[in-house]
């Protein structure tokens, strides 16, 4: 007997790889077909990673087995088939057409940009295109829009006790456990002492016949991008990302508050826990995972102030930035709240490009492995962009490029909003501008660089010094009034015309000695 043609389409995209995803969820698993499809243009966009691109790639084709290991019938649309029209619409298009469907769900997806094709789909296909809410969130965007009414400048902290409060996570009734609700203040040590402290061990990573030909695939395709494909030591799988939480628990929660702003010259991750990506792509349910990361503290083997500082990240910060996107955008992405047009120099792409050892370290590690972690990407590469002014569109087309775990949704408000300012401070209270001095506090970077962070002025001084104080006084009346800047403008308030000129004068020679790509 021939099975009837498909009433519905369901479309699943590659951060979407979640068996109880709601587009899923609405369909009826002996009718419908899953469009899956791998197309060029995702890879295009912005000119991601090898290792990004790999990594979603692989994840989709063992989630479609998974899928159908499940019961689903999935038409799964290879980058190198030769009818692949390389794009979202033409494929669905397609689609439609080969199963006559009569509906297409697809679930609320993670970028403006493709939310406007998405728009656009059912004018094409001649069916109905149904965009069904993403709910895999503890906060929805409708909850988000409401909580952000009358609220000019919204606090992640005040988000973050709401969700608390919703999930109880890390409650005793309608209390905080232990007494707070933030242990930010003992999550800032600086880096251990090599030896004193077991450095997690990663588990080595069991390429399959699925990631063999992935890798080969986008080598051909992609391979021109800035990034190494190999070593790729990402899990593509659900039980890999599993695997990896588990290990996450034992090897690193531990220490993970402690020491999570902390950098090493020879350790480029320490107790982070990279299951960014995996939680992203929908391999791990970020609220199972924060579960299971309180559960270590009530068993006794992890901190309050680590396994604090982690659910804060997951449904304070995540969710929070998820929130502003949605609610901000697409006007979001076009801010420039300091006017930063200053092009990104040669050693955002060319780690040996550059003398200054934190840069290059953070620049080597996003080419080798598509990651640094968080203050790397803020106090680093992220303060450098701030000072110098480099462009805020540029440097958020770069952050995109490069991570193995941005996605826009995330990218857009952690970059142009937190590290860049350029929200005029929606995101972020102040601008995260530092000197040298905070990366000599929270690193052994220092210890081997030519340049001095305890130096202001001359060739031995830090580079982030310099621009430190030409940042502060090119924005001194912009930031004159803001509170939390006092200290620093008091300071800036003090230094003398000559001094002033001095300042501007080297900084305009470090940043003109950049060399261009």
């Amino acid at each position: 007997m021939t099975k009837p043609l498909a009433k519905k389409l369901v479309v699943v995209l590659g951060d979407q790889l979640t068996p109880t995803l709601a587009g899923l969820q609405a369909a009826d698993k002996a009718s419908a077909v899953v469009l899956m499809m791998e197309v060029q243009a995702e890879g295009t966009y912005v000119p991601h990673h090898p290792q990004k691109i790999a990594l979603i790639l692989s994840a989709m084709r063992h989630f479609a087995d998974e899928l159908r290991n499940l019961g689903w019938t999935v038409d799964y649309v290879p980058l190198d088939a030769p009818e692949n029209t390389q794009s979202f619409k033409g494929e669905v298009q397609r689609a439609v057409h080969r199963h006559g469907a009569t509906e297409v769900l697809v679930t609320w997806p993670g970028e403006w940009r493709v939310l406007e094709d998405m728009r656009t789909w059912a004018a094409a296909v001649g069916v109905p295109v149904k965009i069904v809410e993403d709910d895999r969130w503890v906060m929805s965007r409708a909850w988000f829009a409401q909580w952000m009414q009358g609220r000019k400048q919204p606090r992640m902290e005040h988000f973050y006790r709401e969700v608390r409060r919703m999930t109880g996570l890390l409650m005793d009734g309608d209390q905080p456990v232990g007494g707070a609700w933030n242990f930010d203040h003992d999550n800032r040590a600086g880096p251990p002492v090599g030896g004193l402290l077991p450095l997690p061990v990663r588990p080595a990573e069991t390429l399959d016949a699925t990631d063999e030909a992935v890798l080969t695939l986008v080598a051909a395709h992609f391979g021109h991008h800035f990034g190494r494909l190999r070593p790729f030591g990402w899990t593509t799988t659900r039980v890999g990302a599993e695997a990896r939480l588990q290990n996450f628990l034992r090897e690193g929660l531990p220490w993970f508050g402690t020491y999570q702003d902390a950098m090493l010259e020879e350790h480029d991750t320490l107790f982070h826990s990279l299951l960014s990506p995996y939680l992203n792509l929908g391999l791990l349910d970020p609220l199972a995972v924060c579960r299971a990361v309180e559960a270590e503290y009530v068993a006794g083997r992890a901190p309050l102030n680590a396994v604090e500082g982690f659910i804060r990240q997951m449904i304070g910060w995540r969710e929070f930035v998820r929130g502003i996107y949605w609610h901000q955008m697409p006007e979001y992405g076009t801010r420039n709240a300091l006017a930063a047009t200053r092009p990104l120099p040669k050693f955002f792409w060319d780690p040996d490009a550059t003398d200054m050892a934190c840069v290059r370290a953070a620049v080597r590690n996003t080419r080798d492995h598509a990651y640094a972690h968080h203050i790397q990407r803020l106090m680093v590469t992220g303060n450098l962009a701030l000072l110098a002014g480099l462009d805020v569109q540029a440097v958020c087309a770069w952050y995109l490029s490069v991570y193995i775990d941005a996605f826009e949704w995330v990218e857009l408000p952690n970059t142009l909003g937190m590290a860049l300012h350029g929200d005029g401070g929606l995101v972020g209270s102040k601008p995260y501008a530092a000197s040298g001095k905070y990366i000599q506090r929270m690193s052994n970077h220092c210890q081997g660089c030519r340049f001095d962070p305890a130096v202001s002025a001359g060739p031995k001084a830090c580079p982030f010094n310099v621009l430190y104080w030409d940042f502060l006084l090119r924005h001194e009346e912009k930031f004159r009034t803001n509170g939390r800047m006092g200290p620093a403008m008091a300071n800036v308030a003090r230094l003398d015309d000559a001094r002033r000129a001095e300042v501007r004068r080297e900084a305009a020679e470090i940043v003109e000695g950049w060399e261009a790509p």
